[in-house]
């Protein structure tokens, strides 16, 4: 049965772009103010698809400090809502993301330049139609999005983030709770230097 309520919550998590403390992997290829200079780039591109999608309101978590001036001009320019990221691993803090919002929430990240409004509005259409989970698997393994109607801790505790696995560790865990989810088309992130290659060609706009 569809949800009556037709809002559904986008929670970012991000880190703020602090030279050595963020996109550490890259910094080998790219060195450290670059990295920070693509994860604010990175940040601010979510931000603004979040926004474009009108799913319902938008909250961006920061890791790190949430008064950086980055995270408040974002802020004043998006009119979203910040909050600081709580202890504990990926999943403690995704979980504790959404269980801030009182109803259905979508949880990304910043990696994902290709995620667009459509995709976000997606995955929305997808919960209030009737699905427990919605997922944009990512291309490494791993996901992209996950969104729920209400907190389910079973999907992020215990589990090996940063892992090829976390996929499918994910199905296996949606499945034994007997939940209906919906998954969509697979989709890249920024992690590693030849994501930086791929970043060049296909969205130089947001490219160093």
């Amino acid at each position: 049965m569809a949800m009556q309520d037709s809002s559904v919550a986008i929670a970012i998590m991000a880190r703020a772009p602090v030279a050595g403390l963020c996109k550490t992997r890259l910094i080998p290829t790219i060195g450290a103010h670059a990295a920070a200079v693509l994860q604010e780039r990175l940040t601010e591109c979510a931000v603004t698809t979040a926004c474009a999608a009108e799913t319902g309101p938008v909250t961006l978590w920061c890791a790190g400090d949430p008064r950086h001036v980055s995270f408040r001009e974002l802020e004043a320019k998006r009119h979203i809502t910040l909050r600081q990221q709580g202890d504990g691993d990926l999943g403690a803090r995704m979980l504790a993301a959404m269980a801030a919002n009182a109803g259905p929430t979508l949880v990304i990240g910043s990696d994902c330049p290709a995620l667009n409004a459509g995709n976000l509005r997606q995955a929305a259409d997808a919960l209030l139609g009737g699905a427990d989970v919605v997922l944009i698997p990512a291309e490494d393994g791993g996901y992209v999005l996950i969104g729920a109607l209400q907190p389910r801790p079973e999907l992020f505790e215990g589990m090996m983030w940063g892992t090829a696995a976390v996929l499918a560790d994910t199905r296996e865990r949606i499945a034994a709770l007997g939940l209906a989810h919906v998954e969509l088309v697979p989709l890249w992130d920024v992690d590693n230097a030849d994501d930086l290659v791929r970043l060049e060609r296909e969205l130089p706009e947001i490219a160093l």
